[in-house]
């Protein structure tokens, strides 16, 4: 059976905007209340979370004024006429290396989280390989319809935990998000630095941006898909705090899952709700990682060019999947998760700002 291929390989406005929001909206969404509030006081880390969220959309800025500069070429042929090809090869096969960890710790994070609070008897590298199946079925696809996914799955994800906002009011404590800024200017920035950790992964538009129907709208995009998760990051974490307390969300490992928990449903016809909110958030967690694992796969392609890309899916699955298990416990796996947010600094902030740069010092256009 062959794979299906759309006629249009081109996507639009909408679905990037999409694809940006589902990249930044997975696992460290359900982390985020407890990592600002241990970072700042009170309910304070609304300021903590805006100041994350404006600086990712001014890097994001910097990501689509490189790919308009080159729209019409990928980013290792842009990369290597602005450091040269064997930098660019240097670069990119580091960046697939970041990629297939991003995409490694999302595996980890869903079947841990799974056990925990769906799967509790089944055994986590079970979970684990059985996610990772998922995934590779999909990347073994169209591109652009992975990119679909995205507006097919995100309305209904973003929905659904809408909706347990609103059913939480009941139990929300507006006297449990004060007092008002008391949080030092120390501590908001620390606070922004955890939140700008969960809004890593816009840096895919580096590789998606070529796929633009229209790329004078990638700025616009960016700029959308990146505001939709900040709102979303802004409601969780006062709901987190209004639910809990300050001390609650700071001390609850998942604060989002237990505010579902939380919930209860006149009429007691469906006693766990946080088993239906994490089903559905499971979407956005697929469509994370199918899209980390893709853009990896993008990486080595371009680095082999004689490798197909189903041979390099055989590659790379196996290290994904060990690298993803590798962690032993809780704080060998907030370890990976530390090094994927350095890296992500790294490939999202400072490269596409140097590549930037030394495009316009170097005069080098797409034409090149």
């Amino acid at each position: 059976m062959g794979i299906f291929k759309y006629a249009d390989q081109e996507v639009g406005q909408k679905e990037m905007i999409m694809t940006v929001a589902s990249m930044l909206i997975g696992v460290g969404v359900l982390t985020l209340p407890r990592l600002v509030a241990s970072s700042t006081k009170s309910s304070d880390g609304w300021m903590s979370i805006l100041l994350a969220g404006a600086i990712t959309v001014g890097l994001g800025i910097v990501v689509s004024k490189l790919v308009n500069r080159y729209h019409q070429k990928t980013f290792f042929e842009y990369a290597c006429l602005i450091v040269t090809k064997p930098v660019a090869c240097v670069l990119i096969f580091l960046q697939g290396i970041y990629f297939f960890l991003f995409c490694a710790y999302e595996m980890r994070a869903i079947a841990s989280i799974s056990k925990q609070y769906l799967f509790v008897r089944t055994p986590i590298e079970f979970v684990a390989i059985t996610f990772l199946l998922v995934v590779i079925y999909a990347v073994s696809g169209s591109r652009v319809g992975l990119i679909r996914l995205n507006v097919l799955f995100l309305p209904l994800v973003l929905s659904i935990a809408l909706l347990m906002m609103a059913l939480s009011i009941g139990i929300f404590d507006l006297n449990n998000l004060k007092p008002f800024f008391i949080s030092s200017p120390i501590e908001i920035l620390k606070g922004a630095e955890q939140a700008m950790y969960s809004m890593l992964g816009f840096e895919i538009v580096l590789f998606y941006g070529s796929l633009m129907r229209r790329p004078k709208e990638t700025a616009k995009a960016m700029v959308y898909g990146i505001a939709i998760p900040v709102i979303f990051y802004l409601i969780i974490f006062i709901f987190g705090i209004g639910i809990f307390s300050h001390a609650g969300a700071m001390n609850i490992m998942y604060p989002a899952i237990e505010i579902a928990k939380e919930i209860k449903i006149p009429g007691e016809f469906f006693e766990r709700f946080e088993s239906l909110f994490f089903v559905i958030w499971m979407m956005t967690i697929f469509n994370t990682t199918s899209m980390a694992m893709d853009v990896s796969l993008i990486c080595y392609t371009s680095l082999f060019k004689k490798m197909s890309k189903r041979t390099c899916i055989l590659i790379l699955s196996p290290i994904v999947y060990l690298l993803g298990m590798l962690p032993k416990d809780q704080a060998e796996f907030a370890m990976l998760g530390d090094l994927i947010s350095y890296l992500g600094i790294l490939f999202a902030g400072v490269l596409p700002l140097t590549l930037l740069i030394l495009a316009k010092l170097r005069g080098v256009t797409g034409r090149g």
